[in-house]
């Protein structure tokens, strides 16, 4: 395994979430660390003022019990007493000192009469007692200038003393040490679950989320490679699920293409094949002087090359109309004119098939279009010829031009014989013949309508085809009118 290789996407995902997790679970444990110490700080400092306080109103009644500190000043320890008195057991036991050394305390009882006053929940700081003068009347050694808050002793309305403690700045308690230290761990242990259970879900969403980019990256190699029946399964309605569906459409018509292509290159040499092998029969007879070259020889040569002459030509404008190559120099037209002139190329042969025309043009001026006249008469001719082609002798044509809103409809309607209805779909593929049979006496190269269809699109309108009330074909062609059309 190459360690140097680049990430894919699975892992450039998978460690992008995972960062981002990261960073988020760092920076929460961060923040939760500094809130907690300031948090905790702010309440031991509160809590100290609040032991101050209680301390001060037990000194106010005290003092207002002797009169005086003449308590104080005559037996120091009474005001270690007091202080000890007002601290519960559990925090008597042990403190810490500036040094951070841990000491036991002596438990002392005594105290003055009546009862005593209420435990005070621990203390955090050191204590002073400071007389009306603010000399230091009790507490050890000199407090600090400092940090420190105080508490005025009243008595009868008058401040007769301070009690002075410092600011809780740091932690000292041993309590108060193992419970900070207790929340830390805890935090620093969520965070790293938190990590882990971010790698877990980083993973899992690494895999979810790519797991049907690397089929479609799969499929995509089966359809390079030629195989376009590859597909694509669609579980899901997102982007990706979108874009499996847009692959499978791809695949869909790559195939399609690929079918149509053999099918048409198979139709080519078919169509090919006939002629030529007419023409190396008759060859080949006049060579070996099996056949006589007499006039009709050369007519029936002349038939077949006109034959592939017809199928290169169709197969040079198809080629062109489908890459869009053919020349159209559009201008207005106004149909009403051209249809009738382009149904009188064909009136000797629908005559020799006895086939009733009739033509209903449109008004003049109502049905123009902006088109190529050349290409337009080329349409009709096509369809004309289909229709004088199969139409069974003795039949019927109907040719109507009429405005409909904003299109110009044109309708080509024969008797029959007829299109079943399961051929319709198919008409204007490639090499596509209405006719049962392959007999060429009737049947043309196959190229006609595909040829249509292209020159109608060009011009943004639409070929269809549909059974016609006659027994024949209906081809209905609508094409966008020229605005300010009367």
């Amino acid at each position: 395994m190459n360690l140097l290789r680049p990430p894919g996407v699975t892992g450039k995902l998978f460690l992008a979430i995972l960062a981002a997790c990261l960073l988020l679970a760092l920076g929460i444990g961060m923040a939760f660390r500094i809130s907690f110490q300031n948090g905790f700080l702010d309440y031991v400092r509160k809590s100290n003022e609040t032991r101050v306080e209680i301390v001060a109103d037990a000194m106010a009644r005290l003092y207002a019990q002797h009169g005086d500190w003449t308590f104080v000043h005559e037996d120091p320890d009474n005001w270690l007493r007091l202080i000890r008195t007002l601290t519960p057991p559990a925090d008597r036991d042990s403190e810490l000192d500036g040094n951070g050394h841990r000491h036991r305390r002596m438990e002392h009882r005594g105290g003055g009469g009546g009862p005593p006053p209420p435990p005070l929940p621990g203390l955090r700081t050191r204590l002073w007692l400071l007389d009306q003068q603010r000399q230091v009347i009790g507490g050890r050694g000199e407090p600090p200038q400092e940090d420190t808050f105080s508490r005025p002793i009243e008595v009868g309305g008058r401040t007769v003393g301070w009690v002075l403690s410092t600011s809780p700045a740091r932690l000292t308690r041993m309590a108060d040490l193992h419970f900070l230290d207790q929340q830390l761990r805890s935090s620093w242990i969520i965070v790293g679950l938190s990590v882990l259970l971010a790698a877990g879900a980083a993973l899992w969403l690494a895999r979810g989320f790519l797991a049907p980019l690397k089929r479609l990256t799969g499929a995509t190699h089966q359809l390079a490679a030629g195989h376009f029946s590859a597909r694509v399964p669609i579980t899901r309605s997102d982007e990706f699920g979108r874009l499996g569906q847009d692959f499978n459409q791809l695949a869909h018509t790559l195939e399609k293409n690929e079918n149509m292509r053999r099918q048409f290159m198979a139709d080519v040499s078919h169509e090919l094949r006939t002629p030529l092998s007419v023409l190396r029969g008759e060859l080949e007879a006049l060579e070996d002087g099996v056949r006589a070259l007499t006039p009709d020889s050369l007519r029936s040569l002349q038939v077949e090359v006109a034959t592939l002459t017809k199928l290169v030509d169709d197969l040079y404008q198809l080629s062109l109309s489908d890459v869009g190559a053919l020349s159209y120099r559009k201008a207005e037209v106004d149909l009403a004119e051209l249809l009738p002139l382009s149904l009188g190329a064909f009136r000797e042969r629908l005559a020799g098939k006895s086939l009733t025309v009739s033509l209903s043009p449109c008004d003049a001026g109502r049905c123009r279009v902006f088109g190529d006249a050349d290409r337009l008469n080329q349409l009709f001719n096509n369809l004309l010829e289909n229709s004088v082609r199969y139409t069974d002798a003795g039949g019927r044509l109907d040719i109507a031009c009429h405005a409909d809103g904003d299109r110009v409809r044109i309708d080509i309607q024969d008797s029959a014989p007829g299109v079943p209805q399961a051929s319709l779909a198919g008409l204007f593929d490639r090499f596509s013949r209405m006719e049962s049979s392959r007999n060429r006496a009737s049947g043309g190269s196959g190229l006609g309508l595909a040829i249509c269809q292209n020159i109608v699109e060009a011009h943004g309108g639409t070929l269809t085809a549909r059974q016609s009330p006659l027994g024949g074909l209906w081809m209905e062609i609508s094409l966008p009118r020229l605005r300010g059309s009367a």
